[in-house]
């Protein structure tokens, strides 16, 4: 009997959510999830603080074997999007000081590979994984819907499909395989 925990991650910076799939003999089941609620910080410093410490804590408490997270999404609003890239790079930062593979995967795969269009909406989401999981009730919250999906993602992508994504475990191995996401900053002194 094989089994495995997969920890789902949907990055944000007024809500985050954490949802874990257990894996038994290849059939997933819900097994924890967790919102994080950020609202209540004003400091944009300390809101990445509480991002990475309660990263952390989820990841000791559930001891998943893989993670997946969900890539920030392209928003018409850069400072969004900045704010919502830190968000990730502190979540996996907390993953990299647990030693734990992280893969990630964007919010299209994700729907793509949960309900079999790349524009599926949240609801549609929640209860094609009500559907998938055999779940009485779908989670209130929408950020663990997805943490959750992103978890379930992992699975069918990793196992089912024999696609191997790119996992990272360092740093280093998440820019040498992301080279287009690094930004070059001209030196304004000149």
């Amino acid at each position: 009997m094989t089994k495995k925990i997969i920890l789902g991650i949907d990055p944000g910076t007024q809500k985050m959510g954490f949802g874990a799939v257990k894996i038994e003999n290849n059939k997933p089941s819900l097994f924890k999830t967790h919102e994080l609620k950020l609202t209540q910080i004003s400091d944009p410093y300390r809101k990445l603080r509480e991002i990475y410490v309660k990263s952390k804590e989820q990841i000791d408490l559930i001891k998943p074997d893989e993670i997946a997270i969900e890539a920030p999404f392209y928003a018409t609003n850069p400072q969004s999007l900045l704010k919502l890239g830190r968000a990730q790079g502190v979540a996996i930062a907390a993953v990299f000081s647990k030693n734990v593979t992280v893969t990630e995967y964007s919010p299209r795969k994700v729907k793509q590979s949960i309900v079999g269009r790349g524009d599926a909406s949240k609801e549609q989401i929640a209860q094609m994984l009500k559907s998938l999981l055999a779940l009485d009730t779908i989670p209130n919250n929408y950020d663990v819907t997805d943490a959750i999906a992103v978890a379930l993602c992992h699975f069918y992508n990793r196992n089912r499909l024999n696609i191997s994504p790119k996992p990272y475990n360092s740093w280093n191995s998440y820019v040498n395989n992301n080279p287009q996401r690094l930004v070059s900053f001209k030196d304004s002194s000149k």
